[in-house]
């Protein structure tokens, strides 16, 4: 799908934002706090529900507003007729989504309107915490299989149940024994699901990366949560006593990461800080990449000031990659004069400016 019309209302300290985004490269320009980001804030939420800066609505939300809505008309692949989706999510809970005249659930709206986001946050890929590669990978695999989110709740929940009976101290073994089983089964198929898509997922990274940082290269690798030459089922046996002394399960999926090395040292320890921000754009880049030959069907890009950190040279190797990958993008600067100049003539291109939260169209 690609946005045709977008309208923003309650997010920020956008002023009823309304416009027509181009179907290739929209650059939106504007002094900080000018609310660049917000837009692309607004379009995650409309293909999520959710904000990519923060869990909390109210963070969100317009000072006095009490809900936050964003109205699109979509395109599919080869069709000519939009059809409209909206995204309404109030301060008490409710949450609204309306495809073409019918309700969505959470699942399908991720489904209907993939993006990627490149933001300060996804150097978190390389630095934060395992839980947020994990959940890269789960996008991928999510995207990528239809059994994927079944096998990720059938073993959410047997982790849960497990760590229950952890957690209480009087331990009834019949009861473990099925949940160890229910772990054992969802784990050792989830973790073959996540396996599987990063060895899909290594050769695009690979191949871009060497267009945006030429000669440095970075070895991704895979790691299930647990010594995968031993099978999930021995190690549980062999670690009881001590996760029935801490109370929660040690190992397993729950714990799986993805691990970046350049020379044999951790990649986020030697590279530079626009080195990093080419490294996890690629790796956002190439997921998106991977889920359009998966799925026949484009990603959209979400990329929040695109030259801070890159020299020119690197500037112009990123945009020229956007321009060949044929998805809608949606790129925030300060200044649009860095970026108006890599773009062919024949791109479907379109300028945009905010100032206070007021957005104006531009000619190029």
């Amino acid at each position: 799908m690609s946005i045709s019309h977008l309208k923003i209302s309650g997010i920020r300290n956008l002023q009823a934002v309304e416009f027509p985004p181009a179907s290739r490269i929209n650059i939106i320009s504007g002094q900080n706090g000018s609310g660049k980001t917000s837009v692309l804030e607004a379009i995650h939420f409309l293909s999520s529900t959710r904000s990519f800066r923060t869990s909390e609505l109210r963070h969100v939300l317009t000072q006095g507003q009490e809900a936050a809505l964003v109205f699109s008309r979509v395109l599919a692949p080869g069709s000519t007729q939009p059809l409209p989706l909206g995204v309404e999510r109030r301060l008490n809970g409710d949450v609204r989504v309306r495809f073409d005249g019918r309700s969505l659930d959470a699942a399908e709206l991720a489904s209907l309107l993939p993006v990627q986001v490149l933001y300060s946050g996804t150097f978190e890929l390389l630095d934060g915490s395992p839980s947020i590669r994990r959940q890269f990978v789960d996008w991928g695999g999510f995207h990528a299989d239809t059994q994927f989110i079944q096998l990720w709740r059938g073993f959410r929940r047997a982790l849960k149940q497990r760590n229950s009976l952890l957690k209480y101290g009087k331990i009834d073994r019949f009861q473990m024994q099925v949940w160890d089983r229910e772990f054992v089964a969802y784990g050792t198929q989830l973790t073959a699901h996540r396996r599987a898509y990063i060895d899909a997922l290594v050769p695009q990274f690979e191949r871009i990366l060497k267009v945006l940082l030429g000669d440095v290269s970075i070895e991704l690798k895979f790691y299930p949560g647990w010594d995968s030459k031993r099978s999930l089922e021995e190690v549980l046996l062999d670690q009881f006593e001590r996760e029935a002394a801490q109370g929660f399960t040690l190992t397993g999926p729950q714990r799986a990461d993805l691990r970046f090395r350049w020379d044999g040292v951790n990649a986020a320890e030697r590279l530079s800080r626009g080195q990093k921000k080419l490294v996890v754009s690629a790796l956002r880049l190439a997921q998106g990449q991977l889920y359009r030959l998966q799925s026949q069907r484009p990603c959209i890009y979400l990329i929040d000031d695109l030259p801070s950190e890159l020299d020119e040279p690197h500037v112009r190797l990123f945009c020229q990659f956007l321009e060949q990958s044929h998805d809608q993008c949606f790129i925030t600067c300060v200044d649009p004069d860095t970026l108006t100049e890599f773009w062919s003539p024949d791109t479907d291109l379109a300028l945009f400016h905010l100032d206070a939260g007021h957005l104006t169209c531009r000619q190029r």
